[in-house]
């Protein structure tokens, strides 16, 4: 069976191909889905297939920047994208990043890289978890009161609104993001923009995995434009965090290609599918992804931890499966509502 695997050239590494693409169609759906490069996925699937941790950051941060550009032109279409807000983070998030990849950097010239960022992934995943549950129930909590109330809920409300406090906060310049429906001080995503660009630098996930979340939950962003300025900002600091890896000698561009062919069909499909989504459902998916994520490092970690060969198998099967359940709902729920909008169409012209 050795036509399955490819030899990685830079890192040395022979990798399952087949993975590859399952990885790059099912991020890129989810990417274009959730609003992120699908980095936080994708950099442990690689340590998973085989990938040196240091490769598996550079090899997706590459990834990710092509992806993201497929993603956002689409979601601009549905004007899901405010271009001020997402250029105001990105200010933060180039030095953001930078502290980020040396750390990195550090990190393996001691030899401790891998068990210290899969620790960090793991504490990160389960925050965020949590606070997707949390936001869940305080939003059922509401919508119950309001309909014991005899009141309609506004589409827009949240569970969790962190972001009333912080837009009291308002040091000059102060600004309003026409997309985003927000009138904040410029200091507020900056600082969000460089927080999350250390975690994207330092975890390889381009920020995206907790710069969705920041946008809703402290920025105040609806979802659907949190999905599509997330993007937008993930695109742009991906083509940067592409440059630092790659100057690193950190990027497998060969791995990049395989999971490009299947990332440009399912990026595209991912975005279409948010429309067939209220926002709390999506935000609910994500904390599922999440979940799953968490799960496959934990036991890639016990597994290198206790020496447990078994669990090492285990590991990939839950980041693989799990990304294609999510996948077939995804999916399963657009040609639903694709098919629902042709037959209203064809009733409107009869």
């Amino acid at each position: 069976m050795d036509w399955l695997y490819l030899h990685m050239p830079i890192s040395g590494v022979d990798l399952f191909w087949p993975g590859l693409v399952i990885l790059g169609l099912g991020v890129g759906i989810l990417g274009g889905f959730y609003g992120m490069g699908g980095a936080w996925m994708i950099t442990p699937g690689l340590n998973i297939l085989g990938f040196p941790m240091a490769f598996a950051i550079g090899t997706d941060i590459a990834h990710m920047a092509g992806k993201s550009i497929v993603s956002t032109i689409r979601h601009a279409k549905f004007g899901n994208v405010d271009y001020p807000l997402g250029i105001a983070m990105m200010l933060g998030t180039m030095a953001g990043f930078e502290v980020g990849a040396q750390i990195v950097m550090f990190l393996e010239r001691i030899g401790k890289v891998d068990l210290y960022l899969r620790i960090i992934y793991l504490i990160l995943l389960a925050f965020i978890f949590a606070t997707v549950l949390l936001d869940y129930a305080k939003l059922k909590k509401k919508e119950k009161l309001a309909k014991e109330k005899g009141e309609q809920l506004d589409k827009l409300a949240g569970g969790v609104t962190w972001y009333k406090t912080l837009h009291k906060i308002k040091i000059p310049p102060v600004m309003t993001f026409k997309e985003a429906q927000i009138r904040v001080s410029l200091w507020l995503p900056m600082i969000v923009g460089f927080v999350t660009g250390v975690i994207a630098g330092l975890l390889g996930i381009g920020g995206g995995l907790i710069r969705m979340p920041a946008l809703i939950y402290f920025v105040g962003c609806p979802t659907h434009v949190a999905v599509g300025t997330d993007l937008f900002e993930v695109m742009i600091s991906g083509l940067y965090g592409t440059f630092t890896y790659t100057w690193k000698g950190r990027t497998e561009l060969l791995a990049v290609f395989v999971m490009l062919i299947g990332a440009g069909v399912g990026a595209q499909f991912g975005a279409v599918a948010t429309k067939y989504f209220k926002g709390i459902i999506i935000r609910v998916l994500f904390g599922s992804a999440v979940c799953i994520a968490a799960l496959s490092i934990a036991q890639k970690l016990i597994a290198r931890i206790y020496d447990i060969k078994w669990l090492d198998d285990v590991s990939t099967v839950t980041i693989l499966g799990g990304l294609s359940i999510l996948m077939i709902i995804i999916v399963a729920k657009a040609v639903a509502g694709m098919r629902k909008e042709v037959q209203m169409k064809k009733m409107g012209q009869a």
